[in-house]
């Protein structure tokens, strides 16, 4: 019983872990397209020379081979893409979608999934917003045009290493597939 008060104190002292799915694929889809008619999933299964390439244009390791991404058009015409995507906070994945334009320009980033204890700020619009019309050709530095968090390091680099990644991959794989 001389343990009692710890137990007792302890929830407060510690921290909660998050474990928080703030939009689904649709919710997701309505907020970056909300004027697009339809949604088609569009197979993107990665060989390694694609990996390789998007590696070498982005700096940023592509770990999947397999790429959830929706071509997304608006009264029959193609305006754009959506792409569902994971990287690694501190310790746990964060899933986020990003929209592109159908020349791989960035339309909007929405934080899907967060579970890490610490640097939920990157769902904050004013951070999320730094990346809106950002091309391949843009640096994405963090710490210069892509601002850091304090205390939410891991989460800023990773997300800015992954739209890197990922501009890369339009250019990849996606660049003529829907001509605007």
């Amino acid at each position: 019983m001389k343990f009692t008060p710890l137990l007792v104190v302890a929830p407060i002292l510690m921290p909660a872990a998050q474990a928080t799915e703030y939009l689904d694929t649709a919710a997701a889809q309505r907020i970056l397209f909300p004027s697009a008619s339809r949604f088609v999933v569009e197979t993107v299964k990665l060989n390694d020379q694609q990996k390789g390439r998007i590696a070498e244009l982005s700096g940023v390791t592509q770990r999947w081979q397999d790429q959830p991404v929706w071509r997304v058009e608006t009264d029959g015409q193609p305006t754009g893409w959506y792409i569902e995507d994971r990287v690694i906070g501190k310790h746990e994945f964060i899933r986020y979608a990003l929209a592109l334009s159908p020349q791989g320009q960035v339309l909007g980033i929405e934080i899907m999934d967060y579970r890490e204890t610490y640097g939920g700020e990157v769902r904050q619009a004013e951070w999320r917003g730094q990346f809106l019309g950002k091309t391949r050709a843009s640096t994405l530095s963090l710490g210069s045009d892509i601002r850091n968090i304090s205390g939410a390091t891991l989460s800023c680099r990773n997300i800015t290493n992954g739209v890197k990644r990922l501009l890369a991959l339009q250019k990849v794989v996606l660049d003529g597939r829907i001509q605007p």
